[in-house]
Formats: structure tokens, C-alpha cells, sequence
């Protein structure tokens, strides 16, 4: 079976057939950095490095694109509300976000771009589009240029709307348009606006639209056409409608692929830093939940599945992956680390399936069961052929618990995980004090010993190779 996907503008489940064989160019829409991420955000991050972990897999040799906004209407904004300048504070949060990737062991993108690094593609894609009439100045001396909706024939056949029925553009002001339902391909620059928010250009000093920033890296990075276009399903309209809409009016093919992942929500709403409804990072430590078992709680549902989040799913979440932790564990400390072998029949059919991670981790658990009943016989060598698939496709789903970037070191101390060697040291030195107890038969101390590990929430199992702790609840 190969790869099929979802996409969003036939709306069809398709067989996935790359422009060049044996390469895949994809391009995700990044974050507008106006503040931290929240967990909403990393979803797609999440996904779409799944997606390119099954690709290569497969044998493809990948290109991976995943931009940054790093100047918009809402990043001014923030500038303005913090009296900082607009740079400062989308560089700041440009760092934080890629902490949280690298600590959800996200793989680095090929290339990361930022908007404000590529002014010169996007004044020539603009200017194109002037010159073949789908776009225009505006004639009231802003200085703002804008895209002509009607003169697009297919404009809304990606979000499935009729232009006769949508409401007007809401990024620019309507005065200076010939439609309502135009929008701003450059923003002449404005005095109210901080004096380094501004960029020449042959219309005069300004900005870009937030649109034409992808349009213009898209092609800088991937070429006239290219694979796979990623991205939240909020963003179907209007960023992307609107990016087909000018791309394909300059004479480029664009993307072959649309593929949305769902929201993930919190209550009826989805996560929002303009509702205020978000949930951090921190939030999700102060839970005692690591970065790894945050990432199995967005894996374990299909992409394009929406997620209500509450703390008690992600906590069942994080509990179910220590199961597969501990029979990872275990397995180890029987038959050694047995390298990541293939992926069950099963496990790749359900990733072909329009990547369905939710089928996929289900097969996870069920190999982990039947290791789980090799391990009480003593089958070793059905305990090997375990582990080694297990830890396959704990690889492709990038929650192996024996892949280095799930250390320390490798995380760049991300949140949670900076007290790792401190803690394990100090667990150390408790089993050590346990195991004298129990060596001298002062069976009330040891027993004193693992309670008080055990009310901390660290959880002590005596095993034939010694003791083994995991981190838990606390009694």
C-alpha cells in the first residue's frame, strides 16, 4: 500500500505521488511570533515532522520548509503594547518556540526562514502580479497595493466559498479598494507605526501582507511547484486561499497537496492567545507530564481529528506511554538494546492510511502486550522481535525513550527536563540507602525508604537486575 492523504482542495483522500520521484518538497506554515506557543501551536509541528519521518523512511530525501512570521499586524501591536521594538520581541519568542520544538523532539527544519529575509521575492512576486493585472496600486497615495479577488476565476475552491457570499477583507482598510474582499499585498508604511517597521520598495515605504510573505518563500526555498502545503485548519481560509489565489495569478503551479491538521481545543473553543484560552508549557510540567508524553498525547490522535483538551486526557496520556517506557525498559535489561528493526504490516498500513497515528499507536500498544506476555515466559527471543519493532515505530512516531534527544543535553535543558540529572542522582542515592537496609535485613528502614520515594511519586520496582523507579503519582 502507499502513502494516501488527505486533500483539502478536493477534498478526497488521494494517493500521495511526489512531483520528483524520490523527493519530497514541503512547505508548513510557521508561527506568527507575537508571543510564546502554547500547546495548540505545536500540534503541527508535531504532525508535520511525523509525516516527515514516515516520508523518509519510505526512502524519500525531504526538503522541509517551516517559516516564521516575524512581522505582521499582530507582532506591531504587541511591540506597541510593550514598547519594545517589534524585532526584539519576534526574535525572543522565535527562541522559545524553537526550545519547545527541540523539546517535543521536533527535527530541525531544512530551512527556517523569516519573513522580513525576503523583501526582494516578495516586491517581484507583487510586481508580477500588477504587471498581469491581478493586482493594483492603491489611488489614494497609501502606498498600499492589493490583489484583485475577481479577477482570480477559482478564488474560494480551496475553503469551498462563493466570493459573491464573503465577507470584506479585514486586513486593510476598505477605502482604498476597488472590493471589499481584496486584500493587502503591501501595506504603505504608516506614521503610527514604528519607523524600523518599514521596507522600501517601488511603491513606496511599507510592509507586506501577511499572504504574500509564503507565496514569496515558497518559492525562494521549494520552486514554482512543489509537494505538500501544511498547515492548522484555521489557516484554510483566508491565509491559504489567498496564497493559491496569488501564486497561481504570477503563473506558478504551487502546492500539489493541501494537508490540515484539526485544532486542538480547550472547551468549545479552540486554543487562542487572542481569547487567552492556552495552555503553556509550563502548564503542562506543573502536571508532572514530560515532554515526551505530551508529544504521545498529540500523536495518539489522528491529525485531522480535533482535540479537547483537559488535563486528565493528558495525564491517562502520559500514563499509557509509561507502559511502553517500561516495557521498553524491561525488555532492555533482559535481551539488551536491540536496535529499531521494521515496522509491523500493520503499523505501516495505518500511517499509509492518510498517516492515521491513531491506528499506528494502537498497533504500538498491542506489540508492546505480547512482549509484555514474552518477558513473563522468558521468550527471548520473541522479546527481541518485540523490542525491535516497538522501537521502530516509536521512531517514526519520535517517542522512543532510547533516543538520545529525549536527554538533557540533547533537549538544551528544555522545560521539565533540566532537573532530570539532579533528581536521578538524588533517586540513586535513596535506593542506595534502601539497599543497605535490606543488606543488614532493617526491612522497616527499606520499606520507610520506598515510601517516602513513593509519596515524591517516584515508583520502585524490585526486579531480577535491581531496582527499577519511574516517575508516577503520588500516593
Amino acid at each position: 500500500m502507499t502513502l494516501r492523504l488527505h486533500d483539502t482542495a478536493t477534498r478526497s483522500v488521494r494517493e500521495f505521488v511526489p512531483r520528483e520521484a524520490g523527493k519530497v518538497a514541503m512547505y508548513l506554515c510557521g508561527l506568527t511570533v507575537q508571543s510564546e506557543p502554547h500547546i495548540g501551536h505545536l500540534r503541527s509541528g508535531v504532525n508535520y515532522d511525523v509525516l516527515r519521518r514516515w516520508l523518509e523512511r519510505a526512502g524519500y530525501r525531504v526538503t522541509f520548509v517551516r517559516n516564521i512570521t516575524d512581522i505582521d499586524d499582530k507582532v506591531l501591536e504587541k511591540s506597541e503594547q510593550q514598547e519594545r521594538p517589534f524585532w526584539a520581541i519576534a526574535y525572543g519568542n522565535e527562541v522559545i518556540l524553537d526550545a519547545a520544538y527541540r523539546a517535543l523532539n521536533v527535527l530541525p527544519p531544512t530551512y527556517a526562514p523569516r519573513a522580513t529575509g525576503h523583501m526582494t521575492e516578495m516586491h517581484e512576486l507583487i510586481q508580477a502580479l500588477i504587471d498581469n493585472g491581478h493586482a493594483y496600486v492603491a489611488e489614494d497615495g497609501s502606498g498600499d497595493v492589493y490583489f484583485d479577488v475577481k479577477s482570480y476565476a477559482d478564488y474560494g475552491a480551496l475553503s469551498g466559498q462563493r466570493v459573491d457570499e464573503m465577507a470584506s477583507s479585514a486586513d486593510s482598510p476598505e477605502r482604498a479598494k476597488r472590493d471589499p474582499r481584496d486584500f493587502a499585498l503591501w501595506k504603505g508604511y504608516k506614521t503610527v507605526e514604528p519607523v524600523e517597521a518599514q521596507w522600501a520598495s517601488p511603491w513606496g515605504p511599507g510592509r507586506p501582507g501577511w499572504h504574500i510573505e509564503c507565496s514569496a518563500m515558497c518559492l525562494r526555498y521549494l520552486g514554482p511547484e512543489f509537494d505538500i502545503h501544511g498547515g492548522g485548519l484555521d489557516l484554510t481560509f483566508p491565509h491559504h486561499e489567498n496564497e493559491i489565489a496569488q501564486s497561481r495569478s504570477a503563473g506558478l503551479p504551487f502546492a500539489r497537496y493541501w494537508v490540515h491538521n484539526g485544532l486542538l481545543n480547550l472547551g468549545e473553543a479552540k486554543m487562542s492567545k487572542s481569547l487567552g484560552n492556552v495552555i503553556n508549557i509550563d502548564h503542562v510540567t506543573a502536571l508532572g507530564v514530560r515532554m515526551v508524553e505530551l508529544r504521545h498525547y498529540i500523536v495518539s490522535a489522528h491529525y485531522r481529528s480535533r482535540i479537547d483538551y483537559t488535563d486528565e486526557s493528558l495525564r491517562e496520556s502520559a500514563v499509557a506511554y509509561r507502559r511502553i517506557e517500561g516495557f521498553v525498559q524491561r525488555a532492555v535489561e533482559t535481551v539488551g538494546a536491540i536496535p529499531a528493526g521494521d515496522v509491523p504490516a500493520e503499523f505501516a498500513a495505518a500511517l499509509d492510511d492518510d498517516l492515521n497515528t491513531s491506528g499506528a499507536t494502537a498497533v504500538v500498544h498491542e506489540t508492546v502486550r505480547a512482549g509484555n506476555t514474552a518477558l513473563a515466559k522468558g521468550e527471548d527471543d520473541t522479546v527481541r522481535a518485540s523490542l525491535a519493532a516497538v522501537r521502530a515505530m516509536l521512531d517514526v512516531l519520535g517517542i522512543d525513550p532510547l533516543d538520545p534527544a529525549w536527554s538533557t543535553a540533547s533537549t538544551g535543558g528544555s522545560p521539565g527536563e533540566e532537573l532530570r540529572g539532579i533528581i536521578d542522582s538524588l533517586v540513586a542515592l535513596a535506593l542506595e540507602q534502601r539497599a543497605q537496609a535490606r543488606t543488614r535485613k532493617d526491612w522497616s528502614a527499606a520499606d520507610a525508604v520506598r515510601d517516602q520515594l513513593n509519596a515524591a511519586g517516584v515508583n520502585v520496582e524490585d526486579t531480577p537486575h535491581g531496582p527499577r523507579w519511574t516517575i508516577g503519582t503520588r500516593d
